[in-house]
């Protein structure tokens, strides 16, 4: 008889009517009967188990959150969450613009790239892995030791004394910047109920949307009337008053336990997806060099794959990793990520280079994206209860590509106001599909594995835009290589690498045109990508019908 684990985060104990028993800090024993379990977002398909026993007397090792959702004070730990998320979200933004400033400092123009990538790839990492850490001890202890650790790191970023003492302490913030995103998703599962998620998460996503407003304003500030230090010394302040804001408000019961943590299988997939983003975001590098990460990837996998198998507390549960609900969702997931990386990178180009705008009306155009994605997030509980979970997340999916195919229509002549109305569908079909995706995944999932299962969302997005970044960029080489001959294609690779070289291309018509044909093939490219994202989602295994959904959030609201 197989036996399966759950902790119910709910104060008020559910009864089940088939045995008497009591959902509060109760796990399951599976004992093989499927059924289907109705909740907010649909039917989804389930094994309900005919009896329960406690969680301290099968696993006592385990963590009982049994009173966490009703002792914590919701709407200050939602605060603290934005608190916390702001410190990150900003993070990219306010980096960029003192850049030039930092460079002009310390030299070493040759690592300029690799401050970002060294963040980025440690984030990257470290996110399964924190989550699993969470599953295990906690959300609050993995969360304030991942803080930490970025705090540390921004103390050490503003105290560099050269370019390559810099992007080791990046590394070692975004080895802390790991836990915080993929740890407050996890909190905000556990502690509000289907239905109020949407509300949330919208909340959530004007945090990202603020900062890629008050980033690049805020960097400028500072860098001009302080130090650029100040970028990274401003997180302590924040960081400090969120962790002591999640201990004193964010409650949650922690067994004593002894756990063996997978060590194996951390450093193995480390190794792994370093290599493996290395790979993709070096492809200047030589071929032998490209073999060796390509070597490293594979053998580092698949030793990865093998630990998991026999490990007791595996980093990655296969099984759970290969349900198809995740699957599909992270598959929908890497494609949105592919394409909306896509957005982001080639279509400022395309108003400067093409359209000769300046570079506020390129990020007027990228800022209809972050106002869109929001706004999706924040009317998602209205949708659901409107049109059912299996409409919304079908319908907006299809204003994802709707969106991309304005790209295809651009011109030299053409007005911005295009490029924007096609940010904002995409944006808006991305919130729809990022929140969707979320919150079927944890919903699909015990506690004891939701922040391995959000993990996997969010893991799935970093991948996609690194892929994305990658692909999409050879695309327009090619198209350039194309439509441009040798010597014009090598003078129009060192003109996009002058700081006024936009503005040089506008001013050429000759050039401009290859650059707006070359450029199309990227916009293709991005299409392709969003259609493919569409037919994915139809995938996502949701209930249908609108009574059965409407029944289920009456029901998920009783049991609460």
């Amino acid at each position: 008889m197989r036996l399966r684990r759950r902790a119910f985060a709910s104060a008020a104990p559910t009864s089940n009517k088939n045995n008497g028993c009591y959902g509060n800090g109760f796990t399951t024993r599976d004992c093989g009967r499927k059924t289907t379990r109705h909740s907010a977002l649909g039917a989804l398909p389930h094994t309900q188990p005919p009896c329960r026993i406690p969680a301290s007397a099968e696993h006592p090792k385990r963590i009982v959150m049994s009173n966490a959702a009703h002792r914590s004070n919701r709407v200050l730990v939602v605060a603290t969450i934005m608190f916390a998320t702001f410190m990150v979200a900003i993070e990219a933004t306010i980096v960029a613009t003192a850049m030039p400033r930092i460079v002009g400092q310390l030299g070493g123009f040759s690592y300029y790239s690799w401050v970002f990538s060294a963040f980025l790839l440690a984030q990257s990492t470290t996110t399964v892995i924190y989550s699993k850490l969470s599953d295990i001890f906690g959300r609050k202890p993995v969360l304030i030791g991942g803080i930490l650790i970025f705090l540390l790191g921004s103390l050490l970023c503003g105290l560099a004394w050269s370019m390559m003492s810099l992007v080791l302490f990046r590394l070692l913030q975004g080895l802390g910047a790991g836990a915080i995103q993929p740890v407050t998703m996890t909190i905000i599962g556990d502690l509000f109920k289907l239905e109020e998620r949407g509300r949330v998460q919208g909340a959530m996503a004007t945090v990202w949307a603020t900062s890629a407003v008050v980033g690049p304003l805020a960097g400028g500030i500072i860098v001009d009337n302080i130090s650029w230090a100040w970028i990274f010394w401003i997180n302590l302040p924040i960081g400090i008053l969120s962790i002591i804001a999640f201990m004193v408000f964010l409650k949650e019961e922690v067994a004593h336990k002894q756990a063996k943590i997978d060590y194996l299988g951390s450093v193995l997939f480390s190794i792994s997806i370093v290599a493996l983003l290395v790979m993709l975001t070096e492809t200047d590098a030589s071929a032998w060099i490209l073999l060796t990460l390509f070597a490293v990837f594979v053998i580092a996998g698949l030793l990865f794959l093998a630990q998991e198998k026999r490990a007791p507390e595996p980093i990655i549960s296969i099984p759970l990793w290969s349900r198809r609900l995740i699957a599909t969702s992270n598959a929908a997931t890497l494609l949105a990520g592919m394409a909306l990386i896509g957005l982001s990178t080639i279509l400022p180009i395309y108003v400067q280079g093409v359209l000769g705008r300046s570079p506020i009306v390129a990020g007027f155009t990228l800022t209809m994206l972050v106002v869109g994605w929001p706004l999706a997030v924040m009317l998602s509980s209205r949708l659901y209860k409107a049109f059912g979970i299996r409409r919304t997340l079908r319908v907006g999916s299809l204003l994802f590509p709707f969106g991309a195919c304005f790209l295809l229509f651009l011109t030299p002549e053409s007005s911005p106001a295009l490029a924007g109305a096609g940010s904002f569908f995409m944006g808006f079909g991305m919130g729809l599909i990022s929140l969707t995706s979320i919150v079927l995944v944890q919903d699909s999932v015990e506690w004891s594995m939701r922040g391995s299962a959000t993990a996997s969302i969010i893991f799935a997005r970093s991948l996609g835009n690194t892929l994305g970044a990658t692909v999409l960029g050879a695309i327009l080489n090619a198209g350039i290589n194309h439509y441009a001959g040798g010597e014009a294609a090598a003078g129009l690779h060192e003109a996009l690498n002058q700081p006024t070289g936009l503005s040089a291309l506008a001013a050429d018509p000759a050039i401009r045109a290859v650059f707006n044909a070359a450029l199309h093939w990227s916009f293709w490219g991005v299409v392709i990508v969003a259609v493919l994202t569409f037919f994915t989602t139809w995938l996502i295994p949701v209930g249908h019908g609108r009574k059965s959904e409407g029944a289920a959030v009456a029901s998920e609201a009783a049991s609460h």
